[in-house]
């Protein structure tokens, strides 16, 4: 683990490449050999970590020159986003007296999964009454919608107003991760009116809500399967940021057709193969099934029959088919009736039937 701050030292190469700060860190490591009830011995070892934008080479790792007393095994490149609207926020590099006491940051989830919030608190010296400077929460950390349409990932912030930080500039940002993937969404930057440039399109915010109300929730205009995944949402104060995280889901249906279409009449002892076709559905997780219902009215299962794998279109949902031997001798469908074919879905369960006619019936 990683306890970091900015770092006094100083290099023009770092800055100049990426603009990002050089964080001094500890690394925090648990002793091996402890457990039960007791609490673990740490270890800590002073570390250093630079980050760029760019990827690093052994030239611009050459040049950074770190300090002598940190060892080189704790020494860190990392290669990634750094926010800039931090230092946009502070007209000073040096921290004001304001931020000389005792700071706890709690963060919380209702059991419902109605409420996600992150708070940052203050308390004087020695004191045990910490007052709350700054929350961010969501209403609505788990969210799931069909394709296509509008999407609202909700967030607000709040800053006490007896805060020296309230009304000093602010700065909010929105970002996506899934499986490892990341990107800015969008960024506002309260202080000098701005929006950073990003390649997302269709999402938006509520500028006038956002001042007001505090309102920074996102609204996507048209959902898609690449919009699923975790959303961040920062909202960032002169030397303060919380932060809470939205689970967006896409959950679409599959559409069923069952082919030939119509079936045709089947001859007593005639072997058909039909297939059910399942598509435009995400997630891919799909169970298919066959089903048949006689003239008397009861159905019965006639299994999955064979499967196919999965074949994803370019909006990223899933199409997937099942194919079905009939056997009128021996499935005992000399009667006729309907075929049905059953898709069970995270988006909930489809159904397509064909009448079966059976010749002499």
């Amino acid at each position: 683990m990683f306890r970091c701050g900015r770092s006094e030292y100083r290099q023009h190469v770092t800055s100049a490449a990426s603009g990002c700060p050089v964080l001094e860190c500890w690394f925090v490591q648990e002793k091996p050999g402890h457990g039960g009830g007791f609490s673990v011995p740490m270890s800590q070892e002073k570390s250093l970590m630079f980050i760029r934008t760019e990827a690093y080479s052994e030239e611009t790792m050459s040049e950074l020159q770190p300090p002598a007393d940190i060892s080189p095994s704790r020494i860190y490149y990392v290669t990634g986003q750094c926010s800039t609207w931090t230092s946009a926020l502070t007209d000073s590099a040096q921290s004001p007296v304001y931020l000389q006491a005792d700071w706890f940051s709690v963060a919380a989830q209702g059991l419902d999964e109605q409420l996600t919030l992150s708070n940052i608190m203050r308390a004087t010296s020695a004191s045990k009454e910490p007052k709350v400077i700054l929350s961010v929460s969501s209403k609505t950390p788990v969210v799931r919608s069909r394709l296509g349409e509008l999407v609202l990932l909700d967030c607000g912030f709040w800053v006490d107003p007896s805060s020296p930080v309230h009304g000093s500039g602010f700065s909010v940002e929105w970002r996506y991760q899934f499986r490892g993937e990341g990107r800015l969404v969008l960024a506002y930057d309260g202080k000098n009116d701005r929006f950073a440039e990003t390649s997302e399109t269709g999402a938006d915010i509520d500028i006038t809500g956002l001042y007001e109300t505090g309102n920074a929730s996102m609204i996507l205009e048209e959902s898609q399967v690449r919009h699923s995944g975790t959303y961040i949402c920062t909202v960032y104060l002169p030397h303060l940021l919380a932060q809470v995280a939205v689970d967006l889901e896409i959950v679409e249906p599959p559409s069923l057709s069952i082919y030939p279409s119509p079936l045709p009449l089947l001859v007593p002892g005639q072997v058909l193969l039909i297939q059910c076709e399942a598509s435009g559905f995400a997630p891919h997780t799909l169970d298919l099934g066959w089903e048949f219902t006689g003239a008397d009215g009861k159905s019965r299962s006639l299994g999955q029959g064979g499967v196919t794998g999965h074949r994803q279109a370019s909006d990223g949902t899933f199409s997937q088919s099942s194919r079905l031997e009939l056997d009128s001798s021996k499935l005992g469908l000399s009667c006729g009736g309907d075929i049905t074919c059953v898709a069970k879905h995270d988006g909930g369960t489809r159904r397509a039937s064909a009448a079966l006619n059976v010749i002499g019936e």
